[in-house]
């Protein structure tokens, strides 16, 4: 009977931790939701970049392999930067949130894996509070917010995201057309993604 009550206390022990580990797990997927961060918070001006002679450039997925160790979180240096009370990186913005660090740690504990198209595209979901915020906060707002914003363009806000869409420069820099600079910078959003943009501008860029 002692044996038998110590392997049931043993397997609904086992159970609540697997199904915490479930629920505090996102699911993440490198190109869509991994390097945008790196994008976004660490590749501009005078970081970690291919242009301007840095130690390692965080731009590409060989280039944040070199400080990943795949299934140690703790062992990989991108992550142990960003972790913490007082993190070491980024230099000189915001820290990252508590999300976008357990997106980062997640992502190596589970293999780190170069991994893009996780979801399918959902081509009716192009609204500004559904698709468009949460894909500027990716991909965008490390740059463009604050005092500071990259261009002078604000996107954390629905009112500061505006000015660029009226100039046709959000769309024109996503697109990577002639006469504008390509954003984001490093990088370009998936096909996906851009005709969310486009399809939101086109209906009047609504604040929906």
């Amino acid at each position: 009977m002692k044996i038998y009550i110590l392997a049931v206390i043993f397997f609904i022990g086992l159970t609540f931790t697997t199904c915490s580990y479930d629920l505090s797990t996102p699911d993440v997927c490198f190109q869509e939701d991994i390097l945008p961060i790196f994008i976004s918070n660490c590749t501009m001006a005078n970081c970690h970049n291919s242009s301007n002679g840095e130690a390692f450039d965080l731009t590409t997925y060989d280039g944040i392999m070199e400080k990943v160790t795949p299934k140690h979180p703790q062992l990989s240096e991108v992550y142990t930067a960003i972790a913490g009370k007082n993190p070491s990186m980024p230099q000189g913005q915001n820290k990252l949130t508590a999300l976008q660090v357990n997106y980062i740690k997640v992502w190596i504990r589970m293999g780190a894996k170069n991994t893009s198209n996780c979801s399918i595209c959902d081509t009716t979901n192009f609204s500004y509070s559904g698709k468009i915020q949460p894909l500027l906060a990716n991909w965008c707002v490390g740059c463009h917010s604050g005092a500071a914003a990259g261009g002078g363009y604000d996107f954390s806000t629905y009112n500061g995201v505006l000015p660029a869409v009226l100039n046709t420069k959000l769309l024109g820099s996503v697109q990577h057309s002639i006469g504008y600079k390509p954003m984001p910078k490093n990088s370009e959003l998936s096909t996906c993604d851009i005709n969310a943009i486009e399809k939101w501008v086109n209906a009047g860029a609504p604040n929906n």
